[in-house]
C-alpha cells in the first residue's frame, strides 16, 4: 500500500508537469501572436513606404506645403509602424512589454497630429472659434508629448542607474 507522503508527492509532480506544459503551450501561441503583429506591421510598412513614393509622384504638380505635409503625414506614419515593429521585436525576445517603445509611438502620433493641426490652423485664421480650438488642441498634444518625452527619458535614467 503506498504511502499517502508518495501520492502527494505525485500528485505534486503531476501539478508541475501540467504547468510546465501550459507554460510552454502559452508562451508558444504567445510567440505566434506577436509574430503575425510583425508580419503585418512588416506589410504594412512596406505599403506606406511604397504610398509615400506614390503621393510623391501624385503631388509633383501641387503646391510644395501641400507635398511637404503630405509626405511629412506619412513619414511620421512610417515611423509610428516601424517603432512598433520594433515594441513587439522586444517583446518577443524578453517576454514582457517594455513601456519606452509605446511612449516614443506616443510622442510620434502627438507631432504628427500637431504638424497637421498647425497646417490646418494657418487656415483657420479668418474664423475665430474654430481657430481657437484648433489652438488649444495643439497646446494640448504639446504638454501630452512634453509627459511621454519626460516619462521616457525618467525610464532611460532609471534602466542606466540599475533602478528598478
Amino acid at each position: 500500500m503506498p504511502k499517502s507522503e508518495d501520492v502527494d508527492e505525485d500528485v505534486e509532480e503531476d501539478e508541475e508537469d501540467r504547468q510546465r506544459l501550459a507554460d510552454r503551450v502559452l508562451s508558444f501561441v504567445e510567440d505566434a501572436v506577436y509574430w503575425s503583429i510583425a508580419v503585418v506591421l512588416a506589410f504594412g510598412s512596406v505599403a506606406l513606404l511604397v504610398a509615400q513614393f506614390n503621393t510623391m509622384l501624385r503631388l509633383r504638380n501641387t503646391p510644395a506645403s501641400t507635398l511637404m505635409l503630405e509626405v511629412l503625414d506619412g513619414l511620421l506614419l512610417l515611423f509610428i509602424f516601424v517603432e512598433l515593429l520594433y515594441a513587439v521585436r522586444a517583446c518577443l525576445r524578453s517576454h514582457e512589454i517594455v513601456a519606452e517603445p509605446f511612449l516614443i509611438v506616443g510622442i510620434l502620433a502627438g507631432i504628427k497630429e500637431i504638424v497637421v493641426l498647425s497646417v490646418e490652423a494657418a487656415t483657420l485664421l479668418e474664423k475665430g472659434p474654430e481657430f481657437s480650438r484648433a489652438i488649444v488642441e495643439i497646446g494640448v498634444l504639446g504638454g501630452v508629448v512634453l509627459v511621454l518625452a519626460l516619462s521616457a527619458l525618467i525610464l532611460r535614467v532609471r534602466r542606466r542607474d540599475g533602478g528598478d
